[in-house]
């Protein structure tokens, strides 16, 4: 029992430094033997439980994406109003966006190589999205709050964009526009105006 417990939290503690690293250099920049430095342990360590560099990044990968989808299945929407779901959604997407820029690295550089990784490892985790976005539109659909016509992959675009380039920006805009998009204080200004676009959006007329 102690060996399994020891074993899984050295995974663990391996996956949150090779996170920080892959999110920083991407993957073509991180190197194993620079993360088992920094976990006090060693590549064959790393290669023992992970096989190799891509083991590790899809590990990685399908922890980035395991913390954001959970967030939205434990949120208990279909216990709330259609619009009073739809505005915890997007705010909860938004703030999940802005504390774990990591995420939003991740996501960029594994667009950048046109996601070689993604499909294969994360597809247990968004298998529950698309059905659960679904029903809330039906719900909001039927009691006369949403327009109908909404398609659920689009609004969880749309969702996603809003609040994806508040972080994948962040520096641009403030170098060239000198805006704050690292305070709380302008999260929340950004995060009512991305709750409000998303509810115009979908409201019935």
């Amino acid at each position: 029992m102690k060996a399994t417990s020891f074993t899984e939290r050295n995974r663990q503690d391996i996956i949150k430094v090779a996170t920080a690293h892959f999110a920083d250099k991407g993957f073509a920049g991180a190197r194993v033997d620079e993360i088992a430095a920094a976990t006090a342990t060693s590549k064959r360590m790393i290669y023992y439980h992970f096989e190799s560099k891509e083991g590790l990044y899809r590990a990685v990968l399908t922890e980035a994406y395991r913390g954001i989808r959970s967030a939205e299945l434990d949120a208990g929407l279909e216990d709330m109003p259609p619009l009073a779901a739809l505005e915890r959604l997007t705010a909860l997407t938004f703030d999940y966006h802005f504390h774990h820029p990591e995420l939003v690295r991740l996501v960029m550089d594994e667009n950048m190589r046109r996601a070689p990784h993604v499909g294969s490892v994360v597809e247990a985790h968004n298998e529950m999205v698309l059905p659960s976005t679904r029903a809330l539109i039906e719900r909001g659909v039927e009691d006369g709050s949403f327009r109908p016509g909404i398609d659920a992959v689009d609004l969880h675009m749309t969702i996603s964009a809003l609040a994806f380039y508040f972080v994948s920006n962040r520096y641009t805009f403030a170098a060239l526009f000198k805006a704050d998009t690292m305070s709380e204080e302008a999260a929340a200004r950004r995060r009512a105006q991305v709750v409000a676009t998303v509810l115009a959006y979908c409201r019935a007329a």
